[in-house]
């Protein structure tokens, strides 16, 4: 059958049909973060549905995004949950970071997570907020031929696009010493693999080149400014040069060098989270970033951090003081957006979806104890 506007809709509402206006299945409160990925039967695009009704690519969404703010920031995350938390308090976009991924699976970033893990986690964040997402793909875990199936797999995910670096294997996080990278000519065959397979699936999907050059064995900045002028040519569309400290002077000079050959190409930049940028007597500020081109601003493990800064506290407090830490927080957290776990999950919806599609469910609720929306708020 077909919709309203013309679009193919699968009795089934199986993933492969397009649908163009669901407003129907937005719950009360119109939220969407429930919807399924949809995809063009065409070909693989990624799709979410706005709080409007309209199924938007997010790839699109990206770009939009990136034409229409003075610079886009965000923070790092590593789950769904993380990623829905910034999605409610207004990001409008996120940064799916490979280290914060490893930390959370109790690694290093030295290479130890596969891709089969990272789209996997990948697909979950994607499947849980409708702001695109720009995922951490490493080195596409291969060689270029590894790379169009890295691309491949993560188009399936929902990420509005990924960021895939020059280091030879096995990778590690660019501010662990002992990093090394391929040859500028296996990079390019990477690079425009990936290209080839974005414009092939879906050529919205989003792919930044992410250079290692400076800070690695034998690197220099001269080397980083090559290569990524090298890798704008191949067609990227964006590029990252990895630094290794928060010093002004070499993201000015790779700045200037990309813009004297690459005036509209959009620059990101990590903000990175291994830097002491509070003690620098002069750290940069978003705007100035942007202003230099850098387009796309993300703290890699900004969650990460904060969640294990407020755990250990926590942890330290419940050995010391036993219930009392549990009454503590409790009080704390009194009134804020996160008191309640049942709320953060999205329970009443859930109930509310039982209700519609389960025999018995309302009658069930109210004959047992529990959280039940209507009953607690």
């Amino acid at each position: 059958m077909r919709d309203d506007a013309g679009g193919a809709v699968a009795a089934d509402g199986l993933p492969g049909m397009r649908y163009r206006r669901l407003p129907e299945l937005l719950d009360r409160d119109g939220d969407h973060h429930l919807l399924p990925l949809v995809c063009d039967v065409r070909r693989a695009e990624p799709h979410r549905l706005r709080r409007d009704g309209i199924v938007e690519n997010m790839g699109r969404a990206f770009r939009k995004l990136l034409q229409t703010e003075p610079y886009l920031f965000t923070g790092g995350v590593y789950d769904p949950l993380g990623a829905q938390i910034a999605e409610r308090v207004g990001m409008t976009s996120v940064y799916l970071s490979g280290y914060s991924m490893a930390l959370a699976q109790g690694w290093p970033d030295m290479g130890f997570l596969t891709q089969t893990e990272v789209t996997r986690i990948a697909s979950m964040v994607a499947s849980a907020v409708s702001i695109p997402i720009i995922a951490d793909a490493d080195d596409g875990y291969g060689n270029a031929l590894s790379t169009i199936r890295t691309v491949q797999e993560y188009v399936k995910t929902g990420v509005a696009g990924i960021h895939l670096e020059d280091q030879r294997f096995p990778k590690r996080c660019g501010h662990i010493a002992g990093k090394t990278v391929v040859s500028l000519e296996e990079a390019l065959g990477k690079y425009r693999a990936a290209v080839d397979t974005r414009d092939r699936l879906d050529p919205d999907f989003v792919i930044v080149a992410r250079t290692d050059a400076y800070g690695a064995v034998g690197g220099s900045l001269e080397e980083a400014i090559r290569r990524g002028r090298a890798y704008a040519d191949a067609g990227v569309d964006l590029v990252w040069c990895e630094l290794s400290n928060a010093s002004r002077e070499p993201a000015v000079a790779f700045a200037r060098a990309m813009r004297e050959t690459h005036p509209r190409l959009p620059l990101a930049f990590n903000y990175s989270s291994s830097f002491r940028w509070h003690a620098d007597p002069n750290p940069f500020t978003f705007r100035e970033l942007g202003e230099l081109g850098y387009k796309f601003i993300f703290i890699t493990l900004f969650a990460a951090h904060a969640a294990t800064y407020a755990m250990w506290n926590a942890m330290e407090e419940l050995v010391r003081d036993q219930e009392q830490a549990q009454w503590r927080l409790e009080k704390t957290k009194v009134g804020h957006p996160t008191e309640s776990h049942h709320v953060m999950a999205r329970v009443a919806h859930f109930q509310d979806l039982e209700k519609r599609y389960i025999p018995g469910t309302e009658e069930r609720i109210k004959a047992s104890h529990g959280f039940d929306d209507a009953r607690m708020h």
